[in-house]
């Protein structure tokens, strides 16, 4: 049974057209067009109206999510290394991906392909989904005719990014809620049960306890003036994000993180197992050094670690090694300088470098596991000591209530 499909084609002027055509697939329809002399850009089945008109939330419903990215990597991997042609390949996967918006983006880097681009060009027009790392690291293994190793070492990398995150994210949901729960009974407290006190305390007179009168002040204020203090809040969240999206904001921000007690150690160690492991990764595709180092700054996820790889970088370009100028770097611990230094002298750097990355992996997950049992009980004191403080302030004057009266 025939089907309409809508498509946009370049001619050979470089002028765009547009239209429609029945045919049973779209391959099809791409062929037809490449027969009368066009380039095909785009070739999709044309839908009714009402499924047209279907919800869409940006920034949520085009969202790209890593784990979906590594089972495709994977999954091209296996294909790749069975025989099958790059084209069928990318096609197949557009059809069984579960993420609507990396299937429109994989068609896409299929009509690409078709028009002569390479995978790693058509995918470099895709960032939600295909970072500089994955296009770099893509382009190596075309060059060197190794896409599928390149590919499952991708999805390798991906995954344990995705499982470093993950844990990371399961130990602070539930300091996350607490916190949570903390500011709504704080807010409720001060909203609905201080204002009734304030009115008893009114009526007796006399001079109030400093907490009290500071708890009273508080309530007051959020009671009052609750637009002005959430136009306040609003504001300096949307300062602060303004501020950190500045070069200088941004180094400054990173810095505060990685001198934090505890979480600082945390960050630290984090950033250092990225490093390591992108690094591994782009040599061992290889990825020329310098570029390699560009990707790395770029994907570091921390401003202090990427100015250390941008000066290492200049470094490297006037003829030193790599580990030395790493050691005059503090965010650079001695061990990792060390292990480099052997990769380089022995020719097994990726080896090193996957080495300290899956060292510091073990290293935060210790970390993570030993935050976890101890923010639970603290944060259980915050709580009791946060409300309890609220109702000692609250009923402090109680304590005196005879002097209180006139």
């Amino acid at each position: 049974m025939a089907t309409t499909f809508t498509y946009k084609v370049k001619d050979t002027k470089g002028k765009i057209h547009d239209g429609e055509m029945e045919a049973t697939t779209s391959g099809a329809v791409a062929k037809a067009l490449r027969d009368k002399g066009f380039v095909p850009i785009s070739v999709e089945e044309k839908t009714s109206s009402a499924l047209q008109k279907e919800i869409h939330i940006p920034g949520f419903t085009d969202r790209i999510k890593f784990k979906d990215v590594a089972v495709f990597s994977r999954q091209f991997a296996t294909m790749i290394n069975s025989g099958l042609s790059l084209l069928r390949s990318l096609n197949i996967l557009a059809a069984q991906t579960d993420s609507k918006a990396l299937a429109k983006i994989i068609g896409e880097v299929k009509l690409k392909v078709e028009t002569g681009a390479s995978l790693s060009e058509a995918m470099a027009e895709h960032p939600k989904a295909f970072s500089t790392l994955y296009v770099s690291m893509v382009k190596a293994g075309e060059v060197g005719g190794l896409l599928d190793e390149t590919l499952l070492r991708l999805a390798d990398t991906i995954e344990a990014q995705v499982a470093l995150r993950q844990k990371i994210k399961s130990a602070m949901m539930y300091p996350t809620a607490v916190l949570g729960l903390v500011v709504l009974i704080v807010t409720a407290m001060l909203m609905f049960i201080v204002p009734l006190f304030e009115d008893l305390y009114a009526d007796l007179g006399g001079e109030l306890p400093a907490p009290t009168k500071m708890l009273l002040l508080i309530s007051a204020i959020i009671t009052s003036y609750w637009w002005a203090v959430m136009i306040v809040t609003g504001g300096s969240i949307f300062a602060f994000k303004r501020w950190i999206a500045t070069e200088a904001g941004r180094a400054t921000f990173d810095m505060i993180k990685l001198k934090l007690p505890i979480f600082g150690t945390l960050i630290h160690k984090t950033a250092i197992a990225r490093f390591s492991h992108t690094m591994a990764a782009l040599t061992r595709t290889g990825v020329p050094i310098l570029q390699a180092m560009d990707i790395v700054a770029e994907t570091a996820g921390n401003a202090v670690v990427a100015a250390a790889v941008k000066d290492v970088q200049a470094s490297i370009k006037e003829g030193e090694s790599l580990a030395g100028p790493l050691a005059s770097h503090p965010v650079f611990p001695p061990m990792v300088v060390q292990m480099m230094a052997v990769g380089e002298e022995t020719g097994a750097l990726d080896t090193m470098l996957e080495k300290v990355g899956e060292f510091y992996d073990k290293e935060v997950e210790a970390m993570v596991e030993g935050l976890t049992s101890l923010i639970e009980p603290l944060l259980i004191v915050v709580l009791g000591a946060t409300v309890g403080g609220m109702l000692i302030a609250l009923y402090l004057p109680m304590f005196n209530v005879i002097n209180l009266i006139d």
